[in-house]
Order: C-alpha cells, then sequence, then structure tokens
C-alpha cells in the first residue's frame, strides 16, 4: 500500500512531532510513508469563513499532491472531516471531480484500527485521558478507535474525562470571533481534565489540544496536552 502523509498547516508549523510520530508508528508496522512537499492547507478555515472560492485552489492543490496514494493519512479529524464531508459539494460548484480522492483519506487512529486492522505496541508510563474532538465525534464518527489504541499501551492508565463529549471551544475561528464565549467552554473542559487527575489530555486534533493545552499551562495544572500519535510512537 503506498501511503501518504497529509500533515496539516498547524501541525506542519506547530506540532511537527505529531507528524514525525505518526511516520514512526506506521513505519514500525511495517509500512512506507512518503511526504508530498507540494501538500498545503486544506481550504478549512477559508471555507468555515465563507470564502468557499478561496478555497478551491487548495482543494485542487492537495488532489494533485497525493494522485496515486492508495491511502492519505492525517492527524487531524477536523481536516479529514473537511476534505470527507465539504470537498464533494464545494468540488461540484466548482466543476471539479474528487470522487477518486475522498475515499482515500484517512483519520490516522481510524486507519489503523479500521483499515489496517493493525494496533501498535508502545509504552506509556502515564495516567491519560482522552479528548473526542467535535469533528471526530460527530462529522467522521471515528468511535472507539482511539479508545481502542490507548488501551494497549503498555504501562497507560486511562481515565475516562466526565462530559467527554462536550465541545473544548476551540473551532477554530470561532475562538477568535466569540473569544469570551471559547473561553468559558474550554474553563469547563478544563476543570473536568483536572478532575481526573490525569497526567496528560490527548486527543486526535492539535488544533484543540492547542486550545485546552494553552488554558491547562496558564493555569498551572502540570497536565500535559499530547496527540493520540504522540503516545502510540512512545517506547519508553
Amino acid at each position: 500500500m503506498r501511503i501518504g502523509l497529509f500533515v496539516t498547516c498547524l501541525t506542519d508549523s506547530l506540532f511537527p512531532d505529531t507528524g514525525k510520530a505518526v511516520v514512526a508508528v506506521l513505519e514500525r508496522l511495517g509500512h512506507r510513508v512518503d511526504f508530498p512537499v507540494s501538500q498545503a492547507c486544506c481550504g478549512q478555515m477559508h471555507f468555515n469563513s465563507g470564502y468557499r472560492a478561496q478555497a478551491v485552489p487548495m482543494l485542487r492543490n492537495l488532489a494533485r499532491a497525493f494522485t496515486g496514494y492508495d491511502a492519505i493519512v492525517t492527524p487531524s479529524a477536523s481536516c479529514a472531516s473537511m476534505i470527507r464531508e465539504y470537498y464533494p459539494g464545494l468540488a461540484a460548484e466548482a466543476g471539479l471531480d474528487v470522487a477518486d480522492l475522498i475515499p482515500r483519506v484517512h483519520e490516522f487512529s481510524t486507519f489503523l484500527t479500521d483499515v489496517l486492522g493493525q494496533i501498535p505496541d508502545a509504552y506509556f508510563p502515564h495516567t491519560v485521558t482522552y479528548h473526542p474532538t467535535c469533528h471526530g465525534l460527530r462529522m467522521l464518527k471515528i468511535g472507539d478507535a482511539p479508545y481502542r489504541l490507548l488501551a494497549a499501551v503498555r504501562g497507560l492508565t486511562l481515565i475516562d474525562l466526565p462530559d467527554a463529549e462536550i465541545c473544548c471551544g476551540f473551532g477554530g475561528t470561532f475562538a477568535v470571533k466569540n473569544a469570551d464565549v471559547s473561553a468559558a467552554i474550554c474553563a469547563d473542559k478544563c476543570a473536568a481534565i483536572r478532575q481526573t487527575r490525569a497526567e496528560v489530555v490527548t486527543a486526535t486534533d492539535n488544533s484543540c489540544l492547542m486550545h485546552i493545552g494553552g488554558a491547562l499551562s496558564r493555569q498551572r495544572t502540570g497536565v500535559r496536552a499530547l496527540h493520540l500519535a504522540e503516545i502510540l510512537a512512545s517506547t519508553g
């Protein structure tokens, strides 16, 4: 299987260790992963802000960059949602065909559990709680894939997060346009995380983890925000 990594612009710019972790996990499982250098933003921020026409060139570029790959894997449930859920309509408006692209795009955790059917051997001796992000939960419906992966990590103690399905308040540009509301929602999420007494909070989206992690840091909680891929890449 020829696998292409769609790292996403946020991960590439701010959380490169997550992209490296995805590659490390897949290579450990015996797969080769390519990184098409012509990839760029998927256009989610533009699309969500109403700039649909400006998102079309990004759609076109991404489809071109990943031509020929059997699977396109991304560590971002929100970007995977943009492609799988919104690209068909956006492409139709622009007279483009992305029927071949859509089914090849996979969020990292479900790619491991549902496509490859492989669970990596990892060692992470910490208490961890999992935040199911809105795009993964409500749009991709990734279900229990992250839980199954975390449950298999040696040394890891998984603690249920109270009111886990409630949004963290980020929502991309929502956090900028509605800062007070966003901060209030995040405060509730952080309170729930602190209630677990976990050392680490994890998720399938660095955007949510950036929001949550920033709040936890400002509160000096000592709780780390870490992407699921980085936990699965850990061997001790």
